[in-house]
């Protein structure tokens, strides 16, 4: 099945479709991941987007039950150089292009992935769409130069119900924005009591749980489009502790006072390296984001930098001077990439014990 991946800015490459036989558009990033595609796939915090792996063979270790990061992915296409059809791994059970026929989703193989980085790289993300191979690629650009795609990723992703996770140990209330499982897991593993409310609980109906720590958990999108994030976390701040990753991270600094941006083309991959300032130790993180917090707007707030990426510099870790809060941009719980700042979730239960003390 001939397919062809058009640009906003008029670029055109043809390959091969695999997947469900389906038009789609999204934002074109790329992941720098030499493994964890399924990870990836199934990570809610790539809601909208079309991600282009730079690794040239992905699917060859096939999908298998355990590496999923949610039930139903959110992701709106993937770009390969190469896609294996004959995976080799103990734990597979199905091909990459079967697991994307069961859940409709469309890809595109055969292409150029790296002179597609580059373009990235050098011009920042773009509009994209993945289309059949007779498709009018003028009428394609012309399209995708008038779309608006929706900023209200974090509602599409988030659960609609709270539910709980149960442990004997501290209470902790993990707000969804598009939370990996890998979170869930690592709160888990340390015996937390754990309910999962909507991106939209307000600060009163958490405090009601009477919780001893609050999780901000990753998430799609622009940190901006979530108001109702911000009030809520102005209201917990102090009453609780609060460990935010990633589009937590973010929302703790606009809370705060900081301000944000839009990275040219974001940090994605499992390969990051990210100095820890108090710790003068540097860790190899997995990162997806495409926002970052301002340094400059730290001033004046009650925030303090922790880390920062030593690829470009930008801010990638905060704690509060006065309240219980600290956050990092990167995802400590992995899923897929290095397991080096793990460490992160001990300092959250560190935290709960001592703030209950």
């Amino acid at each position: 099945m001939k397919k062809k991946l058009i640009l906003e800015s008029g670029e055109v490459f043809h390959g091969e479709g695999f997947g469900a036989e389906l038009e789609t558009a999204g934002e074109v990033v790329f992941n720098t991941g030499m493994t964890g595609y399924q990870e990836l796939i199934s990570d809610p915090s790539y809601c909208g987007q079309i991600v282009c792996m730079t690794y040239p063979l992905i699917g060859n270790y096939g999908i298998n039950r355990d590496d999923y990061e949610s039930i139903e992915p959110a992701i709106k296409g993937l770009i390969v150089k190469e896609l294996c059809d004959l995976p080799s791994n103990f734990r597979t059970q199905m091909t990459l292009e079967e697991l994307f026929k069961k859940k409709n989703l469309s890809g595109i193989s055969g292409i150029d992935t790296r002179r597609l980085t580059r373009i990235l790289r050098n011009y920042g993300v773009v509009k994209g769409k993945i289309v059949n191979a007779d498709t009018d690629e003028n009428e394609v650009v012309e399209e995708l130069k008038s779309t608006t795609f929706p900023t209200n990723q974090v509602e599409m992703v988030s659960t609609k119900t709270s539910y709980a996770n149960p442990g004997r140990g501290f209470k902790v209330v993990l707000v969804d924005f598009g939370s990996k499982l890998g979170i869930i897991r690592e709160l888990s593993q340390r015996n937390c009591d754990i309910t999962v409310v909507s991106q939209d609980t307000t600060a009163e109906e958490i405090l009601l749980m009477d919780p001893d720590g609050i999780m901000l958990s990753n998430g799609p999108g622009d940190p901006e489009d979530n108001p109702q994030a911000l009030e809520m976390i102005r209201g917990l701040l102090g009453k609780v502790p609060i460990f935010g990753i990633c589009l937590g991270h973010q929302l703790i600094g606009l809370a705060c006072g900081a301000k944000t941006f839009k990275l040219k083309f974001g940090h994605r991959g499992g390969n990051h390296p990210v100095l820890d300032l108090e710790k003068n130790k540097v860790s190899i993180t997995s990162q997806n984001h495409g926002y970052a917090v301002d340094q400059e707007s730290l001033k004046g707030t009650d925030l303090v930098e922790t880390h920062i990426a030593l690829n470009d510099r930008t801010n990638e870790g905060l704690k509060h001077k006065i309240h219980p809060c600290f956050s990092v941009q990167y995802h400590p719980e992995a899923s897929p990439g290095p397991e080096d700042a793990n460490y992160l979730f001990d300092e959250f239960i560190d935290l709960m014990e001592e703030f209950k003390k």
